[in-house]
């Protein structure tokens, strides 16, 4: 691997990353809003908890797929590999250049 396909690969890595703490920072924001209206608008009735694990689920799930899968994903490889033909054969969006 060159040294800028090295670091186009990093580059990717660390914003998928990125991508991933945006989410959750977004995710503990919202919580914490909803936490904060449903205590002061109807203490009695606790239903924050539902969109808390509802979300709370795609954020561990977009977790795993950052860090535990980041390298088995065949599908984004492929396509990659398919994007690559295609530009270099001088098509772009399906047609010839």
């Amino acid at each position: 691997m060159t040294q800028p396909d090295a670091h186009a690969k990093a580059r990717e890595r660390a914003t998928v990353k990125y991508g991933f703490f945006v989410h959750a920072g977004i995710y503990v924001a919202v919580m914490v809003l909803l936490v904060f209206i449903n205590l002061v608008t109807s203490p009695q009735a606790i239903w924050f908890v539902w969109p808390l694990i509802g979300w709370g689920f795609a954020v561990v799930l977009h977790g795993v797929r950052v860090f535990l899968l980041a390298n088995k994903n065949v599908v984004t490889e492929k396509l990659t590999e398919r994007e690559l033909r295609r530009s270099s054969a001088g098509e772009i969006d399906g047609e010839q250049q």
